[in-house]
């Protein structure tokens, strides 16, 4: 082959691999106990941890488990769903951290967190932090021993938007269950669907102006049930099992 067609052939090649996009990302990765971050993160080859999958799955897109695994803790920084539902253990252990962090940069993001089992193991700060914009929604999950919280809501400054849902879950053992806070006077708003929040220092914290809706929920095992400040609101739809100090703000008959 002569050496000018040679070097045509190998220049156009470079060409083409430049324009192929560095970072493809599918809309559905999977994650496995026995996978590696180096995989694509498909079905056939998948990612270790959700935080080698994350960088792999487009906005919004899909985690799914393909086997029970530690898969680690992540920041989460775009709509997404990770979903482990059903298999066991989509397990998240830490030791002096944050389990999951949420900092989603608009009120129009969404991640669904649904069948994780997060353990703090007594030194992990939070087991869900909630910065940033948007809404973050919590199922089929098991969040204990955290020092300050098992979800804590923090929010940003003067947005409405901040909203934090948990279904189906159990929180305990940890300083706060659920802290809803009103960072520099965000109204961030909650709302717990049948839950377990038991054996932590404080059940339910709300500070103002933000506000919690309970219903079908149990919070018992915790010297303060709920506490409440700053004209902060925990409004209970009278469905639930409270026991110890403090009580809903307010109480809504079922309709």
């Amino acid at each position: 082959m002569k050496t000018s067609v040679l070097f045509g052939l190998i220049s156009a090649l470079c060409l083409m691999l430049l324009s192929m996009p560095a970072n493809a990302q599918a809309t559905r990765t999977w994650v496995s106990g026995v996978g590696d971050d180096a995989n694509p993160c498909s079905r056939t080859a998948p990612c270790k941890t959700f935080a080698g999958a994350i960088s792999k799955t487009s906005t919004p897109g899909e985690i799914d488990c393909l086997d029970p695994g530690g898969f680690g803790a992540v920041t989460i920084t775009k709509s997404i769903t990770i979903d482990c539902f059903g298999l066991g253990n989509g397990g998240v252990l830490v030791s002096g951290t944050n389990g999951i962090v949420v900092n989603l940069p608009s009120a129009t993001s969404r991640v669904v967190l649904d069948g994780l089992d997060i353990e703090g193991v007594g030194t992990g700060v939070s087991g869900v932090l909630m910065n940033g914009l948007g809404e973050l929604i919590i199922r089929n999950t098991v969040i204990r021993n955290f020092l300050t919280a098992g979800v804590n809501l923090q929010g940003t400054a003067g947005t409405p938007n901040t909203r934090v849902l948990v279904q189906n879950s159990l929180i305990t053992n940890s300083g706060t269950g659920f802290n809803v806070a009103g960072a520099s006077g965000a109204s961030n708003n909650a709302q717990v669907i049948n839950t377990l929040i038991d054996s932590n220092t404080t059940g339910i914290s709300v500070t103002g102006p933000g506000a919690l809706v309970l219903s079908a929920s149990t919070v018992t095992g915790q010297a303060t049930a709920i506490s409440v400040s700053n004209g902060g609101q925990v409004i209970s739809y009278g469905n639930n099992v409270i026991r110890n100090a403090g009580a809903p703000t307010s109480t809504l008959p079922l309709q």
